[in-house]
């Protein structure tokens, strides 16, 4: 398989996770709602494959913030922009991740919501573990990814348009009010991002270099966690 190959390979399946965040995202969110509906939302079934969508989901947005950064094809102060929210935005995917393992491994240690809940508040309790997992690392994954789409529709104006920070931003807000608008706040996500999938780099082209279409012109409930208080 030649270098050219494996690119377009690699740009086939950061453009899959492109939709496959959002959706993954939305499929959390929509799980939980059924959850809640037929039943108490705690220990089971409902609980676990909830945040089995939810980590598949984040995981899935870490060659998306790649994939973005290396569509910005800049370099100087604007490649330091691009790369501090890159890198931003993976820490609190990072850190949802860890709060998702930890809802999860609650969920198969108990057997129903009061022991959850003792758990949940020990865990929570351990200095650190708030602000690192719960409510201030996490949301730089929303900072990051609002930040970089910004930048972006200055950067790459040939397929990132002016809505797309917009969309993001609705879709944070959304997810901010409460996690039972998450599947819709995902909608805005995916809306956001699946046009740009047509700016990622084809094989055999190197980062740092303008990329785009030949002739393009260049240019939580609060925390979002279930558990947190």
């Amino acid at each position: 398989m030649n270098m050219r190959t494996m690119a377009e390979r690699r740009n086939e399946t950061v453009g899959r996770a492109f939709i496959a965040g959002p959706a993954l995202m939305a499929g959390y969110g929509v799980v939980r709602l059924a959850g809640q509906a037929v039943s108490d939302y705690g220990p089971g079934a409902w609980w676990t494959v909830a945040h089995v969508l939810s980590v598949a989901g984040l995981l899935a947005f870490v060659p998306v913030f790649l994939g973005l950064r290396r569509m910005a094809g800049v370099r100087g102060g604007k490649r330091v922009a691009v790369d501090a929210a890159t890198w931003t935005g993976l820490l609190g995917a990072a850190a949802l991740v860890v709060q998702s393992v930890v809802d999860l491994a609650v969920g198969f240690l108990t057997v129903d919501k009061p022991a959850m809940n003792d758990i949940f508040g020990r865990v929570q309790d351990v200095p650190g573990v708030m602000p690192l997992v719960y409510t201030v690392v996490p949301m730089l994954f929303w900072l990051g990814l609002l930040t970089l789409v910004t930048l972006l529709t200055f950067f790459r104006r040939d397929v990132v348009k002016g809505r797309a920070p917009v969309l993001v931003l609705a879709g944070i807000l959304l997810a901010a009010m409460t996690l039972d608008l998450l599947p819709v706040g995902a909608v805005c996500l995916g809306t956001a991002l699946l046009p740009m999938r047509r700016g990622l780099p084809e094989g055999g082209e190197r980062l740092g270099r303008p990329q785009g279409r030949p002739g393009a012109a260049r240019s939580t409930e609060q925390s979002f966690s279930e558990t947190a208080p």
